[in-house]
């Protein structure tokens, strides 16, 4: 699409992105970071072929604010949003848009997975760190790490937003059947089947991170947070370690924690939280909108689903990433609990998460949790937790952790194996064979 082709909206915001660009030192900041991470994909936006996501823009108005001051921030931002609202319009009106955003949607929820992997590995590698210098370099690729997954969780975000706005516009079946349509709105004709396109993300920066690092210290890392609400909830991933997939919300699995139902007390609490957090956020106070969060991350399971429904409702689906990410410190036994709150809520996808972040701690504390909670008959707990375990971890850090109790923990860790693949129960039964650990 040439420059005389873009649609007035598109054209208009282009040239903003021109003019605001010319304000920013192409050396350093987050300019300099976008820059390096995808040329082609701010060239794609500068020409106006693509849209670069809010975020980006997010992150360009602190170089402003770092160049020009908080209040030259400001400004930059009301203007580019009402900006930025009809160029999206606009952009999204053309013929095969909707193909696009599915396609970018899919990539974006593949970097986002990456993203959480890496996140993952990082973390399990810090807790082996032998010294300060190799703790510093992982501590600053886990900040990494971490903003590149809130980033694609804002993406995800803003993009099922526009999908939905699509949709919306879309003649509905039952106002065909009430009468003609009105001139110029006839319904679109049946989309031919098609084949997914594997593009890259822009801007998605999963694999390019080493180099952009340089460019912008961990601590200038932000808290961001979707432009637009998610509407209704995300599609329910598949149930982990065996849930039965009929098991209604609300109730808890045989062997797992009872997931009580929140009383008024709790939805209280939460619709507060949520408020506050979304004025903490209105106001830019990253640090204070964290400690809310991070309070929040201590509260009774059975606030949990209601917190991710809040906040995704709010357009706080990347503060949702970041509660899962407290979440992750808890206690075994109360992170047990936590996910089960969410699978039986239908967020499974999200309960696979906190128990993969949750396990990524010393074996030795691993063991030692999962004999409890086995203690306490809580064995759905315990198969959860192991199905992460044994996946996140590697066969010989697995059966290093056999060695507190090998007859109670070897039969438990070969049948989380088991459940995962025939290849990673064999790996970890040779694996428990050199270490000597028999049940």
């Amino acid at each position: 699409m040439v420059a005389e082709q873009l649609p007035d909206p598109v054209r208009e915001f282009t040239d903003y992105l021109h003019a605001l660009l010319a304000r920013l030192d192409g050396s350093g900041g987050w300019w300099a970071v976008f820059r390096q991470r995808d040329p082609d994909g701010m060239r794609a936006c500068l020409d106006g072929r693509e849209l670069p996501p809010w975020d980006v823009l997010q992150a360009l108005f602190q170089d402003v604010a770092a160049l020009h001051g908080a209040a030259a921030a400001d400004a930059e931002t009301h203007r580019a949003r009402t900006l930025y609202v009809a160029a999206l319009t606009a952009h999204d009106a053309r013929p095969g848009a909707r193909d696009a955003l599915s396609d970018r949607l899919d990539v974006m929820l593949r970097e986002r997975r990456y993203a959480a992997e890496r996140r993952a590995r990082l973390n399990l590698r810090l807790t082996r760190a032998d010294t300060p210098e190799e703790a510093a370099s992982l501590r600053t690729g886990l900040a990494w790490a971490h903003d590149d997954h809130t980033r694609a969780t804002a993406r995800c975000a803003e993009l099922r937003a526009r999908l939905a706005a699509l949709d919306d516009r879309v003649p509905r079946p039952e106002a065909a059947e009430a009468g003609p349509a009105a001139p110029g709105t006839p319904a679109p004709p049946p989309a031919p089947p098609r084949k997914r396109r594997r593009g890259g993300a822009r801007f998605a920066g999963a694999g390019a991170e080493e180099s952009a690092a340089r460019a912008v210290p961990p601590g200038a890392l932000p808290q961001l947070a979707p432009p637009a609400p998610t509407p209704g909830r995300g599609p329910r991933g598949a149930r982990f370690a065996g849930a039965a997939e009929e098991a209604p919300a609300g109730q808890g699995l045989p062997g797992s924690t009872p997931v009580p139902q929140p009383s008024a007390a709790d939805r209280e609490a939460v619709a507060h939280t949520v408020r506050l957090l979304a004025r903490r956020r209105a106001e830019g106070r990253s640090g204070a909108a964290h400690a809310l969060l991070a309070e929040a991350a201590q509260w009774p399971a059975v606030r949990f689903p209601l917190l991710a429904a809040g906040l995704r409702a709010a357009g706080l689906e990347a503060d949702w990433t970041t509660l899962l990410w407290e979440a992750a410190s808890l206690p075994l036994g109360r992170l047990a609990a936590a996910a089960g709150a969410r699978t039986a809520a239908g967020l499974a996808d999200d309960a696979r998460e906190v128990l993969r972040q949750g396990v990524v701690r010393p074996a030795e504390t691993v063991a030692r949790d999962i004999l409890g909670l086995a203690a306490d008959g809580r064995h759905h707990d315990v198969r959860a937790l192991l199905d992460a375990y044994v996946r996140m971890r590697t066969p010989q850090e697995a059966a290093r952790s056999a060695a507190l109790d090998p007859p109670r923990l070897v039969p438990l860790l070969l049948a989380a194996a088991r459940g995962v693949s025939d290849e990673r129960h064999w790996d970890l039964l040779h694996a428990l064979r050199v270490a000597g650990a028999t049940a």
